[in-house]
């Protein structure tokens, strides 16, 4: 069973109102531990209110969404999972919250690397009492086959609403990527780590619930195992993620070099949603 995150978690880091994101010895070796850390409050109310807006915006991101099938993972009923993703930040808020410093230059520190360029962003969207769950993968198990001949990408996770153990938050297996890419079977609309594997991960590694509030993000490395299960609660779930890759990993279409902005940029943008050259990407 997973552990929730009660008390405050060695891989948990808070921003006070008005700090500066900068990434620290000591949540460099909690990454390089756990595969993932969280910061508390990347993002202020200002940030969250505008990144509700363009979530929420009915002719924006919102337009080119799809659904994929889950895989059941012993919950009553296949359900399927609404999400959009895109291979281009564009100039609206997603794309300023992709490029300022806090997030991308974050993730720079974290994995090691001396750039980062923009691989894809998603919203996932899972509606209340329906929302279908995204099993359990690594992320580095999608971008191989597409190219990726490295591990060194990273995601950021937003949260856009709160994300709750009961309505479907990240939950992960600490440690797991030191494990290396491990095999992937198609099951449903996505991929899934072999079964035999992952009960053998599940029985060596801490099991964490990530509950995430509007504006913390979690950031994680590429070979972690997650996944996100089914939404049964009352209350939505819907978050935003950012996908980042070393520069070693050049691969079209995805590849241009990531223009960095300063981080008040979010604020000062004016186009909350704009999906102009954001090149979308279907199932």
């Amino acid at each position: 069973m997973p552990e929730h995150a009660g008390e405050k978690q060695e891989w948990e880091f808070e921003l006070r109102p008005g700090e500066q994101m900068k990434v620290t010895p000591k949540m460099k070796a909690m990454f390089d531990k756990h595969g993932f850390i969280v910061v508390r409050s990347l993002f202020d109310d200002e940030e969250n209110t505008k990144l509700r807006q363009a979530a929420e915006h009915n002719e924006g991101l919102v337009t080119e969404s799809f659904f994929t099938a889950d895989a059941n993972e012993g919950d009553p009923g296949r359900r399927d999972m609404e999400m959009v993703m895109w291979n281009h930040p564009g100039d609206d808020v997603t794309g300023m919250m992709v490029r300022v410093p806090k997030m991308a230059t974050s993730m720079e520190k974290l994995m090691g690397c001396k750039e980062v360029y923009h691989w894809h962003s998603w919203m996932n969207m899972k509606h209340a009492r329906k929302g279908g769950a995204h099993i359990w993968h690594q992320d580095y198990g999608y971008w191989y086959p597409e190219g990726a001949l490295y591990p060194d990408i990273g995601t950021v996770l937003i949260g856009i609403d709160a994300c709750t153990p009961e309505n479907g938050c990240l939950e992960v297996l600490s440690g797991s990527h030191l494990c290396g890419r491990v095999d992937h079977v198609k099951v449903g609309g996505q991929l899934m780590i072999e079964h035999e594997r992952l009960q053998e991960l599940k029985d060596h590694l801490k099991h964490y619930h990530v509950p995430l509030d509007p504006g913390d993000a979690a950031f994680t490395h590429g070979n972690l195992v997650h996944r996100a299960p089914q939404n049964h609660h009352k209350t939505r779930r819907w978050c935003y993620g950012v996908a980042y890759s070393d520069i070693q990993n050049k691969f079209p279409p995805s590849y241009k070099p990531l223009k960095k902005v300063d981080d008040d940029a979010i604020k000062k943008c004016e186009k909350i949603s704009d999906i102009t050259g954001k090149d979308f990407l279907k199932e």
